[in-house]
C-alpha cells in the first residue's frame, strides 16, 4: 500500500459565507442601525461584509453617506435593478468608508419592484440568484428589510441562512413575535429549508427599568440560546451618527454603542465558530506582551556605602 503524503502546501478552505437578514415587521426597533453597525463592527474586525440595502426608505444607504441622487443626477445603480435583473450585484456595488465594506444602496425604485415582481418567473428567488456568484467573496452578507412582510421580505429570507430580529424590550414587541416567528415557519417549509433563527437581539435596552427586566426575561424562556447575551443600550451617539453619515465605530468609537456593537459582532463571530483576523491579532499582541513582561529580569539590588543598611553594617 501507498500512503498518502500530507501536501505540502495545502489550498486553505474557503471562509463559510453567511447571510444574515435583520428583519423585524415592527418599525422603530432598531434594525436599520443594527444593520448599518454590525456591518460595520464585522468590516473593522478583518472580515470582507457585505451591506445590502433592501429598504425603499434607503436609510442604510444614507447613514453610509450616500445621499439619494437629486433631480437631474443620473440615478446610480441599487437593489432595485439587482431584483428586476437590470444589473448584476458587482455593478452595484459601492465602496464605504471602511475598506471591508461593501454596500448595495437602495432607491426610491424599489417601492414599485413588489408590483413589478409579481409577473415574474421565481419571483421569490431573485435576491438568492443574484448573491450566488458573490457569496464566496463576503464572510458575511447582511440585508436590511423593509419593516413589513413583503415581497422584498420574502426576498431577503429566501436568499439568508439566518434571521437577526431586533426588538425593543417593550410589551408591543412581544405581540409582533410571534407572526414573525409563524412567517419564518411558513418561508422555511415553502421556500428555504435552511433557514433558521439567528438571535434575537435587544435594542434601546435600560436594564434599569423592570420591564425591560421582564421582557429580558421572558424572551429568554421563550428563545433559550438565541437570545442573544449581547444588549443594544439607548445612546445619543447611535442616533447622531446617521446625520453625519457614518457608522457608530467611526463617529464615536469609544461611545457605549460602539462597543456594544463590537461585543455583538465578536457574539455572532463565536456562535459561528470563527475568528476574525482582528481577534488572532489581539491575540498574538496579548502573546508577545506575555512572553515579553516573563522575559523582564528585576535587576539585582547593588550594594552602596550610601544607602547600605544598618545590618549590612
Amino acid at each position: 500500500m501507498i500512503t498518502p503524503q500530507p501536501d505540502a502546501n495545502p489550498i486553505p478552505a474557503p471562509t463559510p459565507s453567511k447571510v444574515i437578514a435583520v428583519v423585524n415587521q415592527k418599525g422603530g426597533v432598531g434594525k436599520t442601525t443594527t444593520a448599518i453597525n454590525l456591518a460595520a463592527a464585522l468590516a473593522l474586525e478583518g472580515l470582507p461584509t457585505l451591506l445590502i440595502d433592501c429598504d425603499p426608505q434607503a436609510n442604510s444607504t444614507g447613514a453610509l453617506g450616500f445621499a439619494r441622487p437629486r433631480d437631474g443626477e443620473e440615478a446610480r445603480l441599487s437593489t432595485y435593478d439587482v431584483l428586476l435583473g437590470h444589473a448584476t450585484l458587482a455593478e452595484a456595488l459601492l465602496s464605504t468608508e471602511i475598506p471591508n465594506l461593501k454596500l448595495v444602496p437602495s432607491s426610491k425604485n424599489l417601492i414599485g419592484a413588489t408590483i413589478e415582481l409579481i409577473g415574474l418567473e421565481g419571483r421569490e428567488f431573485k435576491l438568492r440568484e443574484a448573491l450566488a456568484p458573490l457569496r464566496a467573496d463576503y464572510p458575511f452578507i447582511l440585508l436590511d428589510c423593509p419593516p413589513a412582510l413583503d415581497l422584498l421580505t420574502l426576498n431577503a429570507l429566501v436568499a439568508s441562512d439566518g434571521l437577526l430580529v431586533p426588538m425593543q424590550a417593550e410589551y408591543f414587541a412581544l405581540e409582533g413575535i410571534s407572526e414573525l416567528m409563524s412567517t419564518l415557519d411558513r418561508v422555511t417549509q415553502a421556500f428555504n429549508p435552511a433557514l433558521s433563527l439567528e438571535g434575537v437581539l435587544l435594542t434601546m435596552y435600560d436594564d434599569r427599568t423592570n420591564l425591560s427586566q421582564q421582557v429580558n426575561e421572558n424572551l429568554k424562556a421563550f428563545f433559550d440560546d438565541k437570545l442573544l447575551k449581547v444588549t443594544i443600550p439607548r445612546n445619543i451617539r447611535l442616533a447622531e451618527a446617521p446625520s453625519h453619515g457614518k457608522p457608530v465605530a467611526l463617529y464615536d468609537p469609544k461611545s457605549r454603542g460602539a462597543e456594544a456593537y463590537r461585543e455583538l459582532a465578536l457574539e455572532i463571530l463565536s456562535r459561528n465558530n470563527l475568528e476574525s483576523p482582528e481577534a488572532n491579532r489581539r491575540k498574538a499582541a496579548a502573546a508577545a506582551a506575555a512572553s515579553t513582561l516573563k522575559s523582564f529580569q528585576i535587576p539585582e539590588k547593588k550594594k552602596t556605602r550610601f544607602w547600605s543598611s544598618t545590618k549590612e553594617k
